[in-house]
């Protein structure tokens, strides 16, 4: 039967909620979605970060993120990956021509974009998520120093604690895009408003690829 050490995995859920809670890609890309696309889309967009996540417990309880660490080309390689994605989303955000306006709205003014799916939008979570390798790294790093070797099964104990990551990392974003998205729904009928919206959401994938491109392997 599967053992943690109490102490351990206590302060190993402050020090996750600390980092969950700190600013990033995924919280920012959560925050945007939310408030020009509506609740929906955003809270798919959180579950879809929690998949990622456990994506990362997996390859560093296999030791894949261990492989990635150690060779620059396979960190080059998953970073290009994420670059090409965000840089992808970030055009079909400009190229969007406006927010969820409602029906009447929308039909007055042909301003508002054709929702996305909850499905598309939980895969783009997943992908925005699991194709940074700086993540992956960071999981790998982080999820041993509170496994308790004496119990045993370090890899099984590592699993849990992603488990437990990923779903407090779902419920915060999902808290936060909901949160954004009530306030941009009530201003999404507004074309001007959803259109510069759409355009600041396509700026921010934008700036996060350059980013994740000049990330190094460290």
């Amino acid at each position: 039967m599967l053992a943690l050490n109490p102490n351990l995995f206590a302060t190993y859920l402050v020090a996750a909620c600390v980092v969950i809670a700190a600013p990033g890609p995924d919280s920012l890309n959560t925050l945007a979605i939310g408030m020009a696309r509506g609740r929906r889309e955003a809270v798919a967009y959180a579950a879809g970060v929690g998949v990622g996540c456990m994506t990362h417990t997996l390859w560093a309880v296999l030791g894949v993120s261990a492989l990635v660490a150690a060779s620059e080309a396979l960190f080059n390689l998953v970073k290009l990956a994420g670059v090409a994605y965000l840089l992808w989303l970030g055009v079909q955000a400009l190229r969007a021509r406006g927010g969820l306006a409602p029906p009447s709205a929308s039909a007055a003014t042909g301003a508002s974009a054709t929702p996305v799916s909850s499905g598309r939008r939980f895969l783009q979570g997943v992908l925005t998520n699991a194709l940074n390798p700086k993540v992956m790294l960071f999981f790998m790093a982080f999820l041993p120093q509170f496994a308790d070797p004496a119990l045993g099964a370090v890899g099984a104990q590592m699993a849990v604690m992603g488990l437990a990551f990923a779903l407090i990392t779902t419920a915060a974003y999902a808290l936060l895009g909901a949160s954004a998205g009530r306030v941009g729904e009530r201003l999404l009928g507004r074309p001007a408003f959803a259109l510069w919206l759409n355009r600041a959401t396509g700026v921010l994938f934008i700036a996060l690829a350059l980013r994740l491109m000049l990330t190094e392997r460290k």
